[in-house]
């Protein structure tokens, strides 16, 4: 599967940038979540690169071809990108059953496709499936209903799964009745050799247009594949259409009509029909979210199996913190049509890029608590939170914010000079909806009005994950519980320290009475501290409370 890369990549109605100057690589085989907020421009994005919409400027290549080209004027349409689409609504056709939802696309295909003699390829087919006839009577007795009755079309389905075959095929090998011959052995060779006859028969009409017969099926003059503008056969489409049912899991139902299918079957259908022409990346826009939650759990496992199983690239748009987490090899997270971090999950998850990144992504949310910070000459910064208290946060690795916050003065300074440049530009159209700082929230009690305060290089913020609070009998911090919402397998408790309120989440069936006194400690090295002035992270560390 191909290699996506967007180039400056723009995308604006009028002063509006709905995507502003993204670049991005999605490596072959990925499975990408653009993840972000209701119109962050995830959608945008991946309409884009499927060529459903027009970017205003920058280029993308698949696979190493360029599909779109601000610059060189080049623009293929999405029917000639070879992209597959699944969009929430699964988009069936009510009045044709499964089989005829799932090829209707097939039918309509017209390009240029190797000469192939399907004929020639069933009697091959046929000839290697009968050098092990018992594996035939196992798959047609395995349908064998409670009565000793078969259910033919159960038996087709049988055989066509067992021996990835169409059903044009499978009905032939059904024909044979090995399972009720005396000697299928026998009978197996008498057929093989008949099937072998019929098949040189073929070879030799195409040695008589100087033409050579594969094994596969396709005709070669000279040693080279004769090339056609064709429609697919009837075979051909068979096969593409059972090969996607096998993968989703959904070959007994072809018969039947969306309406009589639930909404997972559905689904299963409508990424079947996607899967069937083979694009060379499937594109999915929240296709899990008319679901319902323990379907949509179900369907995320399926969705990862499938992407294996494909050896596809995917990429998925969901404003789903936990979809993106659980499915992706690498979240694309987006905000105000900006890219904020490009990483795996876990790593978004630990070492997020800045305020934004980290409080978007986690449920039960991040604890922010805003702190003075001065380093000491050991490496260690000493820290003053919640007005009086003090503690020590120990980075993971060497930080020195004298120079921390010399390299953000200078990103600043450059960063003025390009909006100064780019003010007097005529030709750059100023952003509408500008890029504002990201407003982090503290969370209390009761929300005090405070006057606005002066951000100086020893304002900081430690930002804590609800699992790395731990609830200790001899933990020296005092707090009491403000609320508690067991679940079983966690509990949520929210603490309250002199009107600050810090989440955490005990594991095991656990609950704990309203204002009950306890002591808390932090666990772990994943303790963040960020900057507060640019919101940009400093160091992950240990916060000795």
């Amino acid at each position: 599967m191909p290699e996506i890369i967007l180039t400056n990549v723009t995308k604006r109605w009028g002063k509006f940038y709905a995507v502003d100057n993204l670049n991005l690589k999605i490596d072959d085989n990925a499975f990408i979540t653009l993840l972000g907020p209701s119109g962050c421009g995830k959608t945008t994005t991946l309409r884009m690169i499927a060529g459903l919409e027009t970017p205003t400027s920058g280029k993308i290549t698949i696979g190493g071809v360029t599909v779109f080209d601000s610059e060189m004027g080049i623009n293929v349409p999405a029917s000639k990108r070879k992209v597959g689409f699944l969009f929430q609504n699964y988009a069936l056709w009510p009045n044709m059953n499964v089989y005829d939802n799932i090829s209707f696309g097939l039918k309509n295909i017209k390009e240029e496709m190797p000469v192939t003699d399907q004929t020639a390829k069933r009697y091959a087919r046929i000839i290697e499936i009968l050098q092990k006839p018992g594996d035939i009577i196992t798959a047609i007795n395995e349908c064998k209903g409670k009565k000793g009755k078969f259910n033919i079309e159960l038996v087709y389905v049988g055989l066509m799964d067992r021996f990835e075959i169409s059903v044009y095929t499978a009905r032939e090998v059904y024909g044979f009745h090995l399972n009720e011959i005396k000697n299928p052995q026998e009978r197996a060779r008498e057929l093989i050799t008949e099937y072998t006859a019929k098949l040189n028969g073929i070879r030799d009409k195409y040695v008589a247009k100087k033409c050579v017969l594969k094994e596969n099926g396709e005709v070669t003059r000279d040693g080279v594949v004769l090339m056609k503008k064709r429609k697919l056969q009837k075979e051909e489409i068979d096969l593409c259409v059972r090969r996607v049912s096998r993968v989703v899991k959904i070959g007994e139902f072809m018969d039947r009509y969306p309406s009589e299918l639930s909404g997972g079957q559905q689904q299963r259908v409508a990424i079947a029909r996607t899967l069937a022409p083979a694009p060379n990346v499937l594109f999915m826009d929240e296709p899990l979210s008319n679901l319902d939650a323990k379907l949509r759990l179900e369907m995320r496992s399926e969705l990862k199996r499938l992407h294996v199983d494909t050896g596809s690239t995917f990429v998925y748009v969901t404003h789903d913190q936990l979809e993106a987490m659980t499915l992706a090899t690498k979240i694309c997270l987006i905000n105000n049509g900006v890219l904020q971090q490009y990483d795996a999950p876990l790593e978004v998850y630990k070492k997020p890029n800045n305020l934004f990144v980290a409080d978007f992504v986690g449920n039960p949310s991040i604890n922010f608590i805003e702190v003075k910070g001065k380093q000491n000459a050991d490496g260690t910064i000493a820290i003053e939170y919640f007005g009086k208290l003090k503690g020590t946060f120990v980075p993971n690795a060497k930080v020195t914010l004298s120079a921390f916050h010399a390299e953000r003065k200078v990103a600043k300074a450059v960063a003025d000079t390009k909006a100064d440049a780019d003010n007097k530009n005529v030709k750059i159209i100023e952003k509408e909806n500008k890029d504002l700082k990201f407003n982090y929230h503290i969370s209390k009690i009761t929300d005090d009005f405070e006057p606005k305060e002066v951000v100086t290089d020893e304002d900081y913020l430690i930002a804590i994950r609800p699992e790395f609070l731990k609830v200790d009998d001899e933990g020296p911090l005092k707090a009491r519980v403000y609320s508690a919402m067991p679940s079983g397998m966690e509990t949520i408790v929210k603490f309250d320290i002199g009107n600050y309120l810090l989440t955490g989440v005990v594991f095991g069936g656990v609950d704990y009475k309203i204002d009950a006194a306890i002591r808390l400690d932090t666990l772990g090295k994943e303790i963040l501290l960020f900057d507060r002035a640019s919101g940009k992270l400093i160091a992950q560390g240990t916060f000795k409370i």
